[in-house]
């Protein structure tokens, strides 16, 4: 799939999940160059393939492997534009049933990964571009069972603001959004229980989940210009769980 020469050019680390799928045809369909980075090389091919861009095996826990990837997107199209993270994963389980590797696996693979792109992707985007973290309500409003994936997505939404007032004297804009429960294969645990789906969508104010879409259209416009006068700010794209008490 050609694309022109002037359009914009995305990194998206763990671009094969459910939303980072969703944003890749999102982003490919408004015609963007898009290099998709994770760690699965078959699911990452087949996307590329899909939306016309270039894969990137990377570990993003791994400030080498992430600074590397950035490199290499900026040799083969000779700019960045925007730069996402939606690597994630979920754990629910109370701080006291939580033991040390799985609390240390949910801080790098949330925490570690934006931290490691915002690194590198700040140096690396041109003037007037755009860094997206993905938080999580969790980390908004207090739910029972989260407490290692709330630390951890905490601190993303402090490392977006941090960075936002660092990089904002050059042009670079760094923002979140925070989602509710996502219908997406990391989430499939709980919506395959139909009590546990039945008990999340009554916990959201518009009465369902989110589709990974939602949280794809979020980012993208986070990434263009109809947002540049937007930084250091956390989206809620909840069905208004954070914010929101219906009778």
């Amino acid at each position: 799939m050609a694309r022109s020469e002037e359009a914009p050019v995305h990194v998206l680390f763990g671009a094969a999940g459910g939303i980072g799928s969703a944003l890749a045809r999102r982003l490919a369909a408004d015609g963007a160059r898009l290099v998709l980075a994770g760690r699965t090389p078959e699911s990452l091919d087949a996307l590329a393939d899909e939306v016309g861009g270039m894969a990137c095996r990377v570990d993003a826990t791994s400030f080498d492997e992430v600074e590397a990837c950035i490199e290499q997107a900026k040799e083969r199209y000779g700019r960045i534009d925007g730069v996402v993270n939606v690597v994630g994963s979920i754990l629910l389980k109370p701080a006291h049933r939580t033991d040390r590797a799985e609390y240390d696996d949910v801080v790098a693979t949330n925490l570690t990964t934006s931290f490691a792109i915002v690194r590198a992707g700040a140096r690396a985007v041109e003037k007037g571009g755009s860094i997206v973290l993905v938080s999580t309500t969790a980390a908004r409003v207090g739910l029972t069972n989260h407490e290692a994936i709330a630390a951890a997505k905490a601190g993303v939404e402090g490392l977006a603001r941090s960075a936002a007032a660092t990089y904002a004297s050059r042009g670079v804009r760094v923002n979140a959004v925070a989602p509710g429960l996502t219908d997406t294969p990391l989430s499939s645990r709980i919506t395959s229980n139909e009590a546990s789906l039945e008990a999340s969508v009554r916990m959201h104010p518009l009465g369902r989940i989110g589709e990974p879409a939602d949280i794809a259209s979020a980012i993208a416009w986070l990434l263009g210009g109809e947002s540049s006068w937007v930084t250091g700010q956390v989206l809620g794209v909840d069905g208004g769980l954070a914010t929101v008490r219906p009778r």
